[in-house]
């Protein structure tokens, strides 16, 4: 640990040689930490700033939360240094993220969001507009594009929106910066980077920390090097201000991602402003992340209707005897002779009235509206008004030459001289007769989703554990070498001449860090798929917070759209507990429709406003081209949703989910509802039980009823976009089959599944006319046996009540 006043150093766990005399040279040169008397203005009038925001908003709202940063007002200009430092060396595109506390300041000083926005937001008379359900001011983001006054060059400033779950943004952050690189050709990070806050018990309490920094040397994932200022309250208040000393905490994790750390007492500005500089110039030299830990200690509790004297009483007693850093300052600037008492006093003044006259014009406000606070726009996209260009989707089906094209791309090697394991040979051939043939297997499907994207110049980025290959080895996006070691080949960016580029990455083993990465990448533009594949479906509950947050709510509480792709593989197929169920019930249950309201059915583009209103898209796809279609759709859509697709296991390889290019070509649409098309469709009057069902219990069923014999006694009907639910079509469906009772079918238990979110929307569709039975699992905790011959006991059961005329006899 290397010291100079007030300024802690932490490097040794780094075995980079010159990297290490760097950190020395700059921490350990005698008299390096110079400031001339015009930057130390600069640094008092931002703490004028920083100080008197806060306290402007406590003399008008004393008893509103507000999570000032009293105690840390020197945040602000150390912020700030690091942005003119970055800008400085040519950086022109600054994303952050941090938690609540000394948000609004950070909005109202560093991104300039206008104080009269900011004021308003505390009058509880302001009526909400028709946007969304809104959230909290200190969760709000925001976006603006200005001149930094340092380096007189634009610098677009970005902070993300985030709920209250502490160090979530972490990776939604990193993942918006990634993009915002990609986008502009920044393959070093020379433009585009990242700041993130932090406060010191989360920066070491949540996983997500470390999920976030073991993203940053992967090499689809890393933004090279993100500056990260922890906000240190754990030191609380120290006796002896000369000595920076901090907690263990955030050395612990510097340690763990092998990040220089800097320790700085926050009661000296200008060794906090030093130390700033030297991370920003870390960053720049080295791509690599860095930790600013500003030791502090915080003025008032939790927030500020929080009494910590509580629970901390001889601290608190201390910390309300000390002088804030901006007085402390303050003097010392006048005892040097570089500011007098006037022109301190003056600088206060003048930022008293700036506040003053926006809290007048704050009062003129009316209404709220959220999309002032995007995070991340996207200009040219809506219109001007922020509304769709159309209310219509243009058919998603393709020429048969461009189906074969890349098809026979799929099926090859595009490149010479590279041998292929030959097991994939096989694997490639029969591709190859499945063109010939005109038929797509589940993997062909996305293929020709995927190129047929590209061919239009959308970006395509799939991400998630072991998805170049596949979880069931279906898939083979990255081919590999067998005779050179690391050289792989992407035949998918080799199909057109100008076509979109394709990135398929490997993740590292997380999902929560992950997938937030992913979401941030699919904020920067609507012009991109984004796909997150789970290695099975059931570990989407480790990125459960993104999915609460985030995903599901994003649009209602932030007006921001995003048009990101879950892959989730579902099915019970035997394999126990774990690797079973995508848990669909818990997507269900968070869809916003109302199930006990019959839409207008006549409304022009029904299924289109229908997609319009929803939070997010839930499908379960039962053939290959329906899942082609549904992805192709998710981009010619005129606005973003979140899609949710539960994918199959068992299906990618069962000879019955095929599709013809009959069913992919012009003009052909992605299907809500596949109708009975056989025996029992021809003879509607005949049929007595209408089954509904969704996913790969359909085959299980078709089965079924063959080896049964009732092709003409029993209908099957599958659902395949189940949110928003398709009321018109299913109407269509019981109106076709007047003598036939209901009943819907699913492989899962009974308190899980689709069954709870189905049954009272088809309820609702028909209104309440006949009862909706049921056929599956029984209900249970887990979400399948971990016993095969039980599994199959099961499946046969549901299968017996579905084809047994009489099994609801004695419940009507």
């Amino acid at each position: 640990m290397a010291y100079c006043q007030h300024i802690g150093v932490e490097f040794m766990f780094i075995n980079d040689l010159e990297q290490c005399q760097w950190i020395r040279q700059k921490f350990e040169t005698p008299g390096i930490m110079q400031f001339t008397n015009e930057e130390k203005r600069t640094l008092l009038a931002r703490l004028v700033r920083s100080t008197r925001f806060e306290e402007f908003l406590q003399r008008k709202w004393s008893s509103e939360k507000r999570f000032g940063l009293e105690g840390c007002e020197v945040l602000i200009p150390a912020l700030k240094t690091i942005i003119d430092k970055s800008s400085e060396n040519g950086v022109d595109y600054v994303i952050m993220g941090m938690p609540h506390r000394g948000r609004l300041n950070v909005l109202a000083n560093v991104i300039r969001k206008e104080l009269e926005q900011i004021f308003c937001q505390f009058d509880s008379k302001l009526e909400a507009a028709d946007e969304g359900s809104g959230d909290v001011k200190y969760h709000l983001g925001m976006y603006h594009r200005r001149i930094n006054r340092v380096t007189d060059r634009n610098i677009t400033l970005s902070l993300v929106a985030n709920p209250s779950h502490l160090e979530a943004a972490d990776p939604v952050v990193m993942g918006k910066t990634k993009a915002e690189q990609f986008y502009c050709g920044d393959t070093e990070g020379k433009k585009v980077m990242s700041i993130l806050l932090h406060g010191d018990a989360a920066f070491a309490g949540q996983g997500i920390v470390y999920e976030t920094f073991h993203l940053s040397d992967l090499p689809s994932y890393t933004t090279h090097g993100t500056v990260h200022v922890v906000v240190n309250n754990q030191i609380g208040f120290t006796t002896d201000p000369r000595m920076a000393r901090s907690s263990p905490y955030p050395t612990d994790v510097a340690r763990v991602v092998n990040a220089p750390i800097f320790h700085v007492n926050s009661d000296d500005p200008e060794a906090v402003m030093y130390v700033c500089k030297v991370a920003a110039e870390w960053r720049s030299t080295f791509h690599k992340d860095v930790v600013v830990d500003l030791v502090c200690y915080r003025r008032n509790g939790h927030n500020e209707m929080d009494e910590p004297m509580f629970t901390q009483p001889l601290m608190y007693k201390q910390i309300r005897k000390q002088k804030p850093v901006l007085q402390k300052y303050a003097e010392l600037l006048v005892s040097q002779g570089v500011v007098n008492q006037p022109e301190y006093e003056e600088e206060i003044s003048k930022y008293d009235k700036i506040c003053e006259e926006a809290f007048a014009r704050s009062k003129d406000e009316k209404i709220l509206h959220i999309k002032h606070w995007l995070d991340s726009p996207w200009p040219g996209f809506f219109t001007l008004d922020g509304q769709p260009r159309s209310m219509s989707c243009p058919s998603t089906g393709l020429t048969e030459d461009i189906l074969a094209h890349i098809g026979n791309v799929a099926s090859s090697v595009p490149v010479e001289n590279f041998t292929i394991h030959g097991g994939l040979s096989r694997i490639l051939k029969t591709r190859g007769e499945l063109v010939k043939n005109r038929t797509v297997d589940w993997a062909l499907a996305e293929y020709m989703a995927f190129g047929s994207l590209l061919k239009e110049g959308i970006h395509i980025r799939l991400s998630g554990q072991d998805v170049e290959r596949g979880t069931f080895s279906h898939r083979h996006h990255v081919l590999h070498d067998q005779n050179v070691d690391k050289r792989t080949c992407i035949p998918m960016n080799h199909l057109w001449p100008n076509q979109a580029p394709y990135t398929v990455c490997n993740s590292s083993l997380s999902e929560y860090g992950v997938l937030g990465f992913e979401l941030g990448f699919a904020m920067a533009s609507p012009n991109a798929l984004v796909l997150w594949e789970a290695q099975f479906g059931d570990f989407h509950n480790t990125a459960q917070c993104i999915i609460d947050q985030f995903i599901c709510p994003g649009q209602a509480k932030w007006v921001r759209q995003n048009g990101i792709v879950l892959l989730l593989p579902h099915g019970m197929e035997g394999m126990g507990p774990e690797h079973s169920s995508a848990r669909p019930e818990r997507f269900l249950q968070m869809c916003n429709d109302d199930p006990d309201v019959l839409p207008n059915l006549e409304e022009a583009n029904f299924d289109i406003n229908q997609l319009y209103d929803c939070n997010w898209v839930v499908v379960n796809c039962s053939t290959p081209g329906n899942f082609f279609h549904v992805l192709r759709r998710q981009i010619l859509l005129p606005f973003r949703k979140p899609l949710i697709i539960f994918t199959p296991k068992s299906l990618l390889r069962h000879p019955e989910a095929r599709t013809s290019f009959d069913e992919m070509l012009p003009g052909t649409h992605f299907q809500r509802v596949i109708p009975e098309d056989g025996p029992a469709a021809h003879n509607p009057e005949n049929v007595k039980r209408l089954l509904f069902c969704t996913g790969k219990v359909y085959y299980d069923l078709t089965r079924e009823r063959k080896a049964r014999s009732m092709v003409e006694q029993v209908a099957i009907t599958r659902i395949e976009q189940l949110s928003p639910f398709p009321f018109d079509l299913l109407l269509q469906e019981v109106q076709k089959y007047p003598g036939a009772e209901l009943a819907w079918c699913q492989e899962e238990h009974k308190n899980q599944g689709y069954y709870d979110y189905v049954k009272p929307r088809l309820r609702t569709t028909i209104s309440r006319a006949k009862p909706v039975w049921y056929a599956g699992r029984d209900p249970a905790a887990a979400p399948a046996t971990g016993n095969k011959k039980t599994h199959l006991t099961e499946l046969q059961r549901l299968l017996d009540t579905a084809f047994d005329l009489d099994a609801f006899k004695n419940f009507s």
